[in-house]
């Protein structure tokens, strides 16, 4: 074989071993979007043993990372990739770290639904859900742009994130009054209050994805840049 087959060759089982890591985290996301939904659902409908299903389910959100940690590791070893499929396996490493941190969130936010609140508090929960499918679509989309590799989708759930913010400040607020009008209610309230900030890292989580991918699309890193930097960066031609 000559060294331009030889070269084609290897490319060619780099790109079926890249898109097999990358059919593994989109099944990862697919499993922890599952668990969030089960977890709001199981909120709102006081489903203690829902709760206990995304709990004990946990551990297959782990087993992911660990194998598609391996297999980039591998894919690294192996194939020795330089820029952009180095920027695919990077990008890959990162995300799935913050998807098996919002799976760690999610059993904060199941939690919740094992509590038993009055009728008088369901509207506190009522919010909390509320919140959780702003947060589960938030999910969704960032898993789309992944799937895709479309920086501009990426850039929407970026900025999508400051609507979370805002609710998610209104509701402590809701909750700081409650608390102060009925002293007895803390230890009920500050459960939710966990499970409102564990939804808003969520979307920190999600955000952090988001930037992944145009990291990917266009090789440059837009964390800790201004909304005018990253808007820059995505109308640019690919990388």
């Amino acid at each position: 074989m000559d060294n331009s087959k030889m070269g084609k060759h290897i490319s060619s089982q780099f790109d079926v071993e890249l898109k097999g890591v990358r059919n593994s985290v989109l099944s990862m996301g697919g499993e922890v979007e599952k668990q969030l939904a089960d977890a709001i659902r199981a909120i709102k409908e006081s489903d203690h043993e829902l709760a206990d299903k995304v709990l004990s389910n946990d551990r297959k959100i782990n087993a992911f990372e660990l194998d598609i940690d391996n297999a980039c590791t591998q894919l690294i070893a192996k194939r020795q990739p330089t820029a952009s499929d180095l920027r695919q396996v990077i990008a890959t490493f990162k995300t799935i770290a913050d998807l098996e941190r919002i799976g760690d969130e999610t059993k904060r936010i199941a939690g919740v639904a094992k509590e038993t609140f009055s009728s008088e508090q369901q509207h506190l929960l009522a919010s909390l859900e509320n919140l959780g499918q702003l947060v589960l679509n938030m999910l969704r989309m960032v898993l789309n742009a992944f799937a895709r590799m479309d920086a501009e989708e990426a850039l929407e759930v970026h900025q999508s994130d400051q609507g979370i913010d805002r609710q998610y400040e209104a509701m402590l607020r809701q909750l700081m009054t409650y608390m102060m009008e009925d002293p007895r209610s803390i230890p009920k309230i500050m459960d939710v209050v966990f499970s409102a900030r564990s939804l808003e890292r969520i979307g920190d989580r999600c955000q952090n994805i988001a930037e992944y991918v145009i990291y990917n699309v266009h090789g440059k890193d837009v964390r800790h840049t201004s909304v005018e930097t990253m808007q820059d960066t995505v109308r640019k031609p690919r990388a």
